[in-house]
Protein backbone atom coordinates (compact mmCIF):
# COMPACT_ATOMS: atom_id res chain seq x y z
CA UNK A 1 0.00 0.00 0.00
CA UNK A 2 1.39 3.47 -0.52
CA UNK A 3 2.54 5.84 1.99
CA UNK A 4 -0.79 7.69 3.59
CA UNK A 5 -0.91 11.56 2.07
CA UNK A 6 -1.44 14.62 4.84
CA UNK A 7 -5.40 14.84 4.33
CA UNK A 8 -5.53 17.95 5.73
CA UNK A 9 -3.55 20.98 3.34
CA UNK A 10 -3.88 23.33 5.70
CA UNK A 11 -1.10 21.07 8.07
CA UNK A 12 1.23 22.14 5.10
CA UNK A 13 3.11 25.16 4.65
CA UNK A 14 1.49 26.79 1.88
CA UNK A 15 4.58 26.98 -0.54
CA UNK A 16 5.06 23.49 0.59
CA UNK A 17 1.86 22.26 -1.16
CA UNK A 18 2.88 20.01 -4.35
CA UNK A 19 -0.51 18.83 -6.49
CA UNK A 20 1.47 17.01 -9.03
CA UNK A 21 2.11 14.16 -6.69
CA UNK A 22 -0.18 11.25 -8.00
CA UNK A 23 -0.85 9.53 -4.90
CA UNK A 24 -3.13 12.57 -4.33
CA UNK A 25 -5.51 11.36 -6.67
CA UNK A 26 -5.08 7.67 -5.88
CA UNK A 27 -6.08 8.22 -2.85
CA UNK A 28 -9.05 10.93 -3.44
CA UNK A 29 -7.57 14.15 -1.62
CA UNK A 30 -6.64 16.34 -4.45
CA UNK A 31 -9.93 18.29 -3.68
CA UNK A 32 -9.11 19.47 -0.60
CA UNK A 33 -5.12 20.87 -1.62
CA UNK A 34 -7.30 22.35 -4.75
CA UNK A 35 -9.85 24.30 -2.68
CA UNK A 36 -7.06 25.83 -0.36
CA UNK A 37 -4.87 27.09 -3.22
CA UNK A 38 -8.16 28.32 -4.77
CA UNK A 39 -8.51 30.49 -1.48
CA UNK A 40 -5.09 31.52 -0.56
CA UNK A 41 -3.05 30.81 -3.94
CA UNK A 42 -4.68 30.49 -7.47
CA UNK A 43 -1.83 31.18 -9.10
CA UNK A 44 0.57 29.28 -6.79
CA UNK A 45 4.12 28.73 -7.63
CA UNK A 46 5.54 24.92 -6.51
CA UNK A 47 9.51 25.22 -6.27
CA UNK A 48 10.21 21.60 -5.54
CA UNK A 49 7.97 18.62 -7.03
CA UNK A 50 9.37 15.19 -9.24
CA UNK A 51 8.42 17.29 -12.36
CA UNK A 52 10.95 20.08 -11.09
CA UNK A 53 9.40 23.82 -10.21
CA UNK A 54 6.15 24.65 -12.07
CA UNK A 55 2.89 27.09 -11.92
CA UNK A 56 -0.05 26.14 -10.75
CA UNK A 57 -3.35 27.87 -12.13
CA UNK A 58 -6.66 26.60 -10.10
CA UNK A 59 -9.02 29.25 -11.31
CA UNK A 60 -11.34 29.03 -13.85
CA UNK A 61 -10.52 32.37 -15.70
CA UNK A 62 -7.25 31.96 -14.90
CA UNK A 63 -6.85 28.85 -17.11
CA UNK A 64 -8.82 30.16 -19.83
CA UNK A 65 -6.77 33.26 -20.42
CA UNK A 66 -3.25 31.37 -20.20
CA UNK A 67 -5.20 28.36 -22.42
CA UNK A 68 -5.89 30.55 -24.91
CA UNK A 69 -2.57 32.57 -25.30
CA UNK A 70 -1.20 30.15 -27.99
CA UNK A 71 1.15 32.83 -28.99
CA UNK A 72 2.89 32.73 -25.15
CA UNK A 73 2.42 29.43 -23.61
CA UNK A 74 3.80 26.55 -25.58
CA UNK A 75 3.47 23.32 -25.44
CA UNK A 76 6.20 22.23 -27.65
CA UNK A 77 8.41 18.66 -26.79
CA UNK A 78 11.34 20.83 -26.88
CA UNK A 79 10.13 22.97 -24.20
CA UNK A 80 8.63 20.76 -21.83
CA UNK A 81 5.52 19.73 -23.54
CA UNK A 82 1.81 19.27 -22.83
CA UNK A 83 1.66 17.65 -19.37
CA UNK A 84 4.30 17.91 -16.48
CA UNK A 85 6.70 15.04 -16.56
CA UNK A 86 6.63 14.56 -20.57
CA UNK A 87 10.36 14.24 -20.85
CA UNK A 88 10.39 11.67 -18.36
CA UNK A 89 7.56 9.50 -20.09
CA UNK A 90 8.52 10.34 -23.65
CA UNK A 91 12.17 10.84 -23.99
CA UNK A 92 14.20 10.36 -20.71
CA UNK A 93 13.85 6.40 -20.72
CA UNK A 94 14.34 4.85 -24.45
CA UNK A 95 10.98 5.75 -25.61
CA UNK A 96 11.31 8.84 -28.02
CA UNK A 97 7.39 9.48 -28.57
CA UNK A 98 6.51 13.24 -30.29
CA UNK A 99 2.86 14.02 -30.37
CA UNK A 100 0.94 16.56 -31.54
CA UNK A 101 -0.61 17.32 -28.79
CA UNK A 102 2.86 18.65 -27.69
CA UNK A 103 3.58 21.15 -30.47
CA UNK A 104 2.55 24.40 -31.61
CA UNK A 105 1.62 25.95 -35.49
CA UNK A 106 1.66 25.20 -37.99
CA UNK A 107 2.87 22.08 -37.17
CA UNK A 108 0.00 21.09 -34.58
CA UNK A 109 -2.58 22.65 -37.04
CA UNK A 110 -1.43 20.62 -40.15
CA UNK A 111 -1.53 17.08 -38.10
CA UNK A 112 -4.69 17.88 -36.56
CA UNK A 113 -6.68 18.51 -39.70
CA UNK A 114 -5.60 15.33 -40.55
CA UNK A 115 -7.39 13.46 -38.53
CA UNK A 116 -10.05 16.37 -38.01
CA UNK A 117 -12.52 14.50 -40.85
CA UNK A 118 -13.11 11.25 -38.80
CA UNK A 119 -14.54 12.76 -35.58
CA UNK A 120 -16.07 16.00 -37.66
CA UNK A 121 -19.82 16.48 -36.45
CA UNK A 122 -21.17 14.55 -39.53
CA UNK A 123 -18.68 11.67 -39.33
CA UNK A 124 -20.10 11.54 -35.80
CA UNK A 125 -23.44 11.57 -36.73
CA UNK A 126 -22.76 8.30 -38.95
CA UNK A 127 -20.90 6.30 -36.00
CA UNK A 128 -24.08 6.71 -33.59
CA UNK A 129 -25.98 3.48 -34.72
CA UNK A 130 -22.16 1.42 -34.70
CA UNK A 131 -22.16 2.35 -31.18
CA UNK A 132 -25.52 2.17 -30.27
CA UNK A 133 -25.27 -1.54 -31.52
CA UNK A 134 -21.86 -2.31 -29.22
CA UNK A 135 -23.84 -0.58 -26.19
CA UNK A 136 -26.29 -2.46 -26.24
CA UNK A 137 -25.00 -5.27 -26.77
CA UNK A 138 -22.18 -4.61 -23.81
CA UNK A 139 -25.46 -3.75 -21.54
CA UNK A 140 -27.50 -7.11 -22.53
CA UNK A 141 -24.24 -9.24 -21.55
CA UNK A 142 -24.26 -7.62 -17.86
CA UNK A 143 -25.27 -10.35 -15.02
CA UNK A 144 -28.44 -8.82 -13.55
CA UNK A 145 -28.25 -8.99 -9.77
CA UNK A 146 -24.33 -9.96 -9.29
CA UNK A 147 -21.54 -7.83 -8.15
CA UNK A 148 -19.21 -7.08 -11.25
CA UNK A 149 -16.54 -4.53 -12.60
CA UNK A 150 -18.07 -1.60 -13.67
CA UNK A 151 -14.94 -0.05 -15.46
CA UNK A 152 -13.99 -3.53 -16.75
CA UNK A 153 -17.31 -4.65 -18.13
CA UNK A 154 -18.50 -1.30 -19.58
CA UNK A 155 -16.74 1.57 -19.95
CA UNK A 156 -13.58 -0.02 -20.77
CA UNK A 157 -15.13 -2.40 -22.93
CA UNK A 158 -17.17 0.50 -24.86
CA UNK A 159 -14.21 2.50 -25.61
CA UNK A 160 -11.85 0.05 -26.52
CA UNK A 161 -14.32 -1.14 -29.04
CA UNK A 162 -15.27 2.76 -30.10
CA UNK A 163 -11.48 2.80 -30.67
CA UNK A 164 -10.86 -0.14 -32.47
CA UNK A 165 -13.61 1.08 -34.82
CA UNK A 166 -11.26 4.22 -35.11
CA UNK A 167 -8.45 2.56 -36.45
CA UNK A 168 -9.96 -0.53 -37.88
CA UNK A 169 -7.72 -2.04 -35.19
CA UNK A 170 -7.92 -6.06 -35.60
CA UNK A 171 -10.97 -6.99 -33.19
CA UNK A 172 -9.68 -9.36 -31.32
CA UNK A 173 -6.64 -7.49 -30.11
CA UNK A 174 -8.66 -4.65 -29.41
CA UNK A 175 -7.90 -4.82 -25.57
CA UNK A 176 -4.34 -3.89 -26.23
CA UNK A 177 -5.26 -0.25 -26.93
CA UNK A 178 -6.39 -0.27 -23.31
CA UNK A 179 -3.42 -1.58 -22.18
CA UNK A 180 -1.23 0.77 -23.88
CA UNK A 181 -3.19 3.76 -23.34
CA UNK A 182 -2.66 2.39 -19.48
CA UNK A 183 1.41 2.26 -19.91
CA UNK A 184 1.78 5.43 -21.87
CA UNK A 185 0.23 7.86 -19.00
CA UNK A 186 1.88 5.62 -15.84
CA UNK A 187 5.00 5.81 -14.73
CA UNK A 188 6.48 2.75 -12.74
CA UNK A 189 5.19 2.31 -9.29
CA UNK A 190 2.04 3.31 -9.79
CA UNK A 191 -0.20 0.08 -10.33
CA UNK A 192 0.33 -0.75 -14.32
CA UNK A 193 4.45 -1.30 -15.35
CA UNK A 194 7.12 -2.17 -12.49
CA UNK A 195 10.20 -0.70 -14.47
CA UNK A 196 10.81 1.92 -17.71
CA UNK A 197 12.34 -1.18 -19.43
CA UNK A 198 9.01 -3.26 -19.32
CA UNK A 199 7.35 0.34 -20.06
CA UNK A 200 9.42 0.88 -22.96
CA UNK A 201 9.26 -2.84 -24.33
CA UNK A 202 5.42 -2.32 -24.00
CA UNK A 203 5.47 0.32 -26.20
CA UNK A 204 7.61 -0.89 -28.26
CA UNK A 205 5.01 -3.19 -29.68
CA UNK A 206 2.43 -0.69 -29.61
CA UNK A 207 4.81 0.98 -32.55
CA UNK A 208 5.48 -2.48 -33.91
CA UNK A 209 1.87 -3.01 -34.71
CA UNK A 210 0.83 -0.25 -35.67
CA UNK A 211 3.54 0.15 -38.34
CA UNK A 212 2.61 -2.74 -39.66
CA UNK A 213 -1.10 -1.37 -40.11
CA UNK A 214 0.37 1.87 -41.85
CA UNK A 215 2.32 -0.75 -44.41
CA UNK A 216 -1.14 -2.63 -44.82
CA UNK A 217 -3.11 1.25 -45.40
CA UNK A 218 -0.13 2.32 -47.41
CA UNK A 219 -0.87 -0.17 -49.86
CA UNK A 220 -4.74 -0.15 -49.80
CA UNK A 221 -7.26 2.56 -51.12
CA UNK A 222 -7.65 5.53 -48.72
CA UNK A 223 -10.67 4.59 -46.11
CA UNK A 224 -12.09 6.14 -43.42
CA UNK A 225 -10.36 5.01 -40.40
CA UNK A 226 -8.37 6.89 -38.36
CA UNK A 227 -4.92 5.27 -39.69
CA UNK A 228 -5.76 5.77 -43.38
CA UNK A 229 -6.20 9.31 -42.83
CA UNK A 230 -2.94 9.89 -41.38
CA UNK A 231 -1.03 7.57 -44.18
CA UNK A 232 -2.84 9.58 -47.11
CA UNK A 233 -2.11 13.21 -45.73
CA UNK A 234 0.20 15.28 -46.60
CA UNK A 235 0.56 16.29 -43.34
CA UNK A 236 1.38 13.05 -41.60
CA UNK A 237 2.47 10.53 -43.71
CA UNK A 238 6.12 11.59 -43.99
CA UNK A 239 6.01 11.35 -39.91
CA UNK A 240 8.85 9.79 -38.25
CA UNK A 241 9.30 7.11 -35.91
CA UNK A 242 9.06 9.20 -32.77
CA UNK A 243 6.14 11.55 -34.33
CA UNK A 244 4.30 8.16 -35.65
CA UNK A 245 4.82 6.64 -32.03
CA UNK A 246 3.99 9.58 -30.36
CA UNK A 247 0.51 10.21 -32.37
CA UNK A 248 -0.37 7.20 -32.07
CA UNK A 249 -0.01 7.74 -28.15
CA UNK A 250 -2.07 10.93 -28.38
CA UNK A 251 -5.14 9.27 -30.15
CA UNK A 252 -5.22 6.01 -28.07
CA UNK A 253 -5.48 7.85 -24.55
CA UNK A 254 -7.38 10.76 -26.12
CA UNK A 255 -9.92 8.27 -27.41
CA UNK A 256 -9.65 6.08 -24.43
CA UNK A 257 -9.81 8.07 -21.20
CA UNK A 258 -12.02 11.06 -21.66
CA UNK A 259 -14.55 8.62 -22.46
CA UNK A 260 -14.42 5.45 -20.09
CA UNK A 261 -13.27 7.56 -16.73
CA UNK A 262 -16.52 9.26 -17.57
CA UNK A 263 -18.63 6.48 -18.03
CA UNK A 264 -17.74 5.71 -14.66
CA UNK A 265 -17.77 9.60 -12.91
CA UNK A 266 -21.35 9.27 -14.12
CA UNK A 267 -22.38 6.16 -11.88
CA UNK A 268 -19.93 7.61 -8.97
CA UNK A 269 -21.90 10.82 -9.32
CA UNK A 270 -25.54 9.93 -9.82
CA UNK A 271 -25.08 7.70 -6.70
CA UNK A 272 -23.72 10.13 -3.93
CA UNK A 273 -26.84 12.33 -5.94
CA UNK A 274 -29.49 10.01 -5.69
CA UNK A 275 -31.91 13.10 -6.22
CA UNK A 276 -30.52 13.75 -9.54
CA UNK A 277 -30.73 10.09 -10.64
CA UNK A 278 -34.68 9.74 -9.54
CA UNK A 279 -35.28 13.35 -11.57
CA UNK A 280 -33.12 11.26 -14.94
CA UNK A 281 -35.34 8.24 -14.69
CA UNK A 282 -38.99 10.86 -14.38
CA UNK A 283 -37.12 12.86 -17.52
CA UNK A 284 -34.82 11.14 -19.72
CA UNK A 285 -34.42 14.30 -21.69
CA UNK A 286 -32.05 15.97 -19.28
CA UNK A 287 -29.60 13.21 -20.51
CA UNK A 288 -28.71 16.05 -23.01
CA UNK A 289 -27.38 18.57 -20.40
CA UNK A 290 -26.18 15.31 -17.63
CA UNK A 291 -23.81 14.07 -20.20
CA UNK A 292 -21.41 17.91 -19.93
CA UNK A 293 -21.84 17.97 -16.58
CA UNK A 294 -20.17 14.56 -16.00
CA UNK A 295 -17.13 15.21 -17.78
CA UNK A 296 -17.17 18.37 -15.44
CA UNK A 297 -18.19 16.93 -12.66
CA UNK A 298 -15.52 13.80 -13.42
CA UNK A 299 -12.88 15.72 -15.42
CA UNK A 300 -11.14 12.98 -17.01
CA UNK A 301 -7.78 15.03 -17.60
CA UNK A 302 -6.75 16.26 -14.59
CA UNK A 303 -4.25 19.10 -16.16
CA UNK A 304 -2.12 20.09 -19.00
CA UNK A 305 0.55 22.14 -18.88
CA UNK A 306 3.12 24.75 -20.99
CA UNK A 307 5.81 26.06 -21.04
CA UNK A 308 6.00 30.58 -21.32
CA UNK A 309 8.30 31.71 -24.42
CA UNK A 310 7.61 35.17 -22.72
CA UNK A 311 7.18 37.14 -19.42
CA UNK A 312 3.21 36.98 -19.14
CA UNK A 313 0.73 38.65 -15.66
CA UNK A 314 -2.06 36.84 -14.41
CA UNK A 315 -3.56 36.43 -11.16
CA UNK A 316 -1.41 39.33 -10.39
CA UNK A 317 1.65 37.07 -10.67
CA UNK A 318 4.65 37.41 -13.41
CA UNK A 319 5.07 33.85 -15.18
CA UNK A 320 8.51 34.63 -16.66
CA UNK A 321 9.86 33.15 -19.84
CA UNK A 322 10.87 29.47 -19.44
CA UNK A 323 8.86 28.63 -16.56
CA UNK A 324 6.34 25.37 -16.67
CA UNK A 325 2.86 26.06 -16.02
CA UNK A 326 0.57 23.86 -15.10
CA UNK A 327 -3.13 24.20 -16.06
CA UNK A 328 -5.95 22.14 -13.43
CA UNK A 329 -8.58 22.29 -15.00
CA UNK A 330 -9.76 19.45 -12.16
CA UNK A 331 -9.90 22.34 -10.14
CA UNK A 332 -11.29 25.43 -12.76
CA UNK A 333 -14.42 22.98 -12.41
CA UNK A 334 -14.59 23.21 -9.22
CA UNK A 335 -14.21 26.91 -9.04
CA UNK A 336 -17.50 28.93 -7.23
CA UNK A 337 -16.40 31.97 -9.25
CA UNK A 338 -16.92 30.46 -12.10
CA UNK A 339 -20.34 27.62 -11.42
CA UNK A 340 -22.73 27.71 -8.60
CA UNK A 341 -22.20 25.32 -6.21
CA UNK A 342 -19.59 23.05 -8.15
CA UNK A 343 -19.19 20.09 -5.88
CA UNK A 344 -23.22 19.62 -6.49
CA UNK A 345 -23.45 17.16 -9.66
CA UNK A 346 -26.20 18.96 -11.32
CA UNK A 347 -28.30 17.18 -14.74
CA UNK A 348 -29.60 20.52 -15.46
CA UNK A 349 -26.53 22.66 -14.90
CA UNK A 350 -27.47 26.34 -16.95
CA UNK A 351 -24.46 26.38 -19.83
CA UNK A 352 -23.53 22.80 -18.86
CA UNK A 353 -20.49 23.14 -21.73
CA UNK A 354 -18.76 25.92 -20.23
CA UNK A 355 -16.31 23.25 -18.37
CA UNK A 356 -12.90 23.41 -19.33
CA UNK A 357 -12.17 19.30 -19.58
CA UNK A 358 -11.85 20.13 -23.27
CA UNK A 359 -9.25 22.67 -22.75
CA UNK A 360 -9.41 25.81 -25.01
CA UNK A 361 -7.98 27.71 -27.84
CA UNK A 362 -6.00 25.68 -30.71
CA UNK A 363 -5.31 22.67 -28.25
CA UNK A 364 -9.22 22.19 -27.54
CA UNK A 365 -10.40 18.72 -27.49
CA UNK A 366 -10.34 17.34 -30.96
CA UNK A 367 -12.39 14.31 -30.17
CA UNK A 368 -14.89 15.76 -28.06
CA UNK A 369 -18.25 15.41 -30.61
CA UNK A 370 -17.48 11.89 -29.98
CA UNK A 371 -16.95 11.62 -26.25
CA UNK A 372 -19.79 13.14 -25.67
CA UNK A 373 -21.95 10.93 -28.11
CA UNK A 374 -20.74 8.05 -26.47
CA UNK A 375 -22.02 9.27 -23.20
CA UNK A 376 -25.13 9.84 -23.92
CA UNK A 377 -25.57 6.86 -26.06
CA UNK A 378 -24.85 4.94 -23.02
CA UNK A 379 -26.87 6.45 -20.73
CA UNK A 380 -29.81 6.30 -23.39
CA UNK A 381 -28.99 2.66 -23.40
CA UNK A 382 -28.37 2.31 -19.74
CA UNK A 383 -32.07 3.67 -18.36
CA UNK A 384 -33.76 1.24 -20.92
CA UNK A 385 -32.27 -1.88 -19.10
CA UNK A 386 -31.73 -0.34 -15.55
CA UNK A 387 -33.76 1.34 -12.90
CA UNK A 388 -30.25 1.57 -11.45
CA UNK A 389 -26.73 1.01 -11.63
CA UNK A 390 -25.96 0.73 -8.02
CA UNK A 391 -22.35 0.92 -6.41
CA UNK A 392 -21.74 -1.43 -3.75
CA UNK A 393 -17.88 -0.95 -3.16
CA UNK A 394 -15.07 1.64 -2.59
CA UNK A 395 -13.72 2.71 -6.07
CA UNK A 396 -10.24 1.84 -6.99
CA UNK A 397 -8.41 5.21 -8.35
CA UNK A 398 -5.77 5.95 -10.97
CA UNK A 399 -2.66 6.55 -9.46
CA UNK A 400 -1.56 9.69 -11.93
CA UNK A 401 -1.95 13.35 -12.04
CA UNK A 402 -3.33 13.55 -15.93
CA UNK A 403 -5.63 10.74 -15.83
CA UNK A 404 -8.13 11.21 -13.41
CA UNK A 405 -10.12 7.85 -13.67
CA UNK A 406 -10.87 4.70 -11.53
CA UNK A 407 -9.30 1.18 -11.89
CA UNK A 408 -12.12 -0.59 -10.84
CA UNK A 409 -15.62 0.22 -9.57
CA UNK A 410 -18.10 -2.45 -8.14
CA UNK A 411 -21.44 -2.40 -8.82
CA UNK A 412 -24.44 -4.18 -9.56
CA UNK A 413 -27.48 -3.42 -12.12
CA UNK A 414 -31.24 -3.35 -11.06
CA UNK A 415 -33.63 -3.66 -13.51
CA UNK A 416 -36.84 -2.04 -14.03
Amino acid sequence: MPAALEADPARIPLAAIDVSNPRLYEQDLAGAYFARLRREAPVHFCARSDYGAFWSLTKYDDIVQVNAADAVFSCDYELGGHILGYERLFRDHGVDARMFQSTDAPKHTAQRKAIAPIVARASVREMEDAIRTRARDILDALPVGETFDWVDRVSMELTTQVLATLFDFPWEERRALTRWSDVAVTEPGFGIVDSWEARRAELEACFATFARLWQERVADEPRGDLLSLMVHSEATRDLSPAEFLGNLINLIVGGNDTTRNSLTGGVVALNRHPEEYERLRRDRSLIESMVPEIIRWQTPISHMARTARSDFEVGGKTIHAGDRVALWYISGNRDADAFDDPEAFVIDRPSPRRHCSFGFGAHHCVGFRLAELQLRIAWEEILERFRSVEVVGAPRRVCSNVIHGYAALPVRVVPW
